[in-house]
């Protein structure tokens, strides 16, 4: 395959009817998009995948330039890990173009609109037989901060999530209680980084959940997930044979937004400017870096 997309893969054919789109979304604050890539894109970018955790193994500690971050950890079992990457379309243009890609400026328009920013563009990796790879049970609207930047979190923000391996059980599927959307901010995660804590059930049922409603969200290769920003999630430890890897971009409705990248002007893809802009990492201007972080 040269470059991306893959022109012969017939996309359109796997998008869904908006209306049932935002029906689904609007009830269990997710829905899933079976096969929206095909296989030879997924190719592409677990290519990039592979080529970048063994940049972040090279590196040996976490390591911030501007937006872009390689977030590494320490697993009982396999030793150093990469845990993420933040922002890699600074680094690598077939991620960047991939979350660009006016599949998904198709996709989001009947829930956020055309005129799109993005806050989040992340790699994930879970290792077959790593133990300590979890996520706590969250709502990603606790990372939106200042709350003042972004506004009307549950009606202009969407997180998607392209699937670069099967997401099963055993490799660790993110697990969602559909309809925990509708119960706005809950305060799960305490204090600490999410990706250092496990799931607990203790957690959900002091925020007034019934673990028992919570359900494993099964991806295969090419599926995209899309979540609400108040949708309770985690995902617990990968105990298969293969890695379980997910590209994460989360877009937002422009005018709702301070912060981010632009991703889409009235439907049509907008590149990165020659800076980054202000998402997340509140030192980007007095301290881009390239530096080594303690992980």
């Amino acid at each position: 395959m040269n470059g991306f997309p893959d022109p012969g893969y017939p996309w359109q054919a796997h998008l869904p009817d908006p209306r049932e789109l935002r029906a689904t979304y609007a009830r269990d604050g997710y829905a899933v998009v079976r096969g929206l890539f095909g296989p030879g894109e997924v190719a592409a970018i677990a290519a990039r995948f592979d080529d970048l955790y063994k940049d972040g193994l090279k590196l040996g500690r976490s390591f911030r330039h501007g937006n872009l971050l390689f977030r590494l950890g320490q697993d009982p079992a396999l030793g150093k890990i990469l845990r993420m990457v933040q922002w890699p379309s600074w680094r690598d243009p077939l991620l960047d173009a991939v979350r660009l890609d006016t599949r998904f400026a198709t996709l989001l328009g009947p829930l956020i609109g055309a005129d799109l920013k993005q806050i989040i563009n992340q790699m994930h990796w879970k290792p077959p037989g790593a133990t300590k790879v979890e996520f706590a049970y969250h709502q990603d609207s606790r990372f939106r901060r200042p709350a003042s930047a972004f506004r009307d979190l549950a009606q202009s923000y969407v997180q998607t999530g392209i699937a670069i391996d099967a997401h099963t059980k055993a490799s660790g599927a993110m697990k969602v209680i559909p309809g925990s959307h509708l119960r706005g901010d809950l305060g799960l995660g305490g204090d600490g980084p999410i990706l250092h804590q496990s799931m607990q059930d203790e957690a959900l049922q002091a925020a007034g959940l019934d673990p028992g409603d919570a359900i494993d969200l099964l991806l295969e290769p090419g599926d995209v997930a899309l979540w609400s920003p108040y949708l309770v999630h985690g995902s617990g430890a990968n105990v298969s044979r293969h890695d379980r890897r997910l590209y994460i971009n989360g877009y937002v409705t422009a005018r709702h937004c301070d912060r981010g990248e632009w991703a889409f002007r009235d439907g049509r893809p907008v590149p990165l400017g020659p800076q980054p802009s202000l998402v997340h990492y509140e030192g980007l201007h007095e301290n881009p870096g390239p530096h080594f972080l303690e992980d």
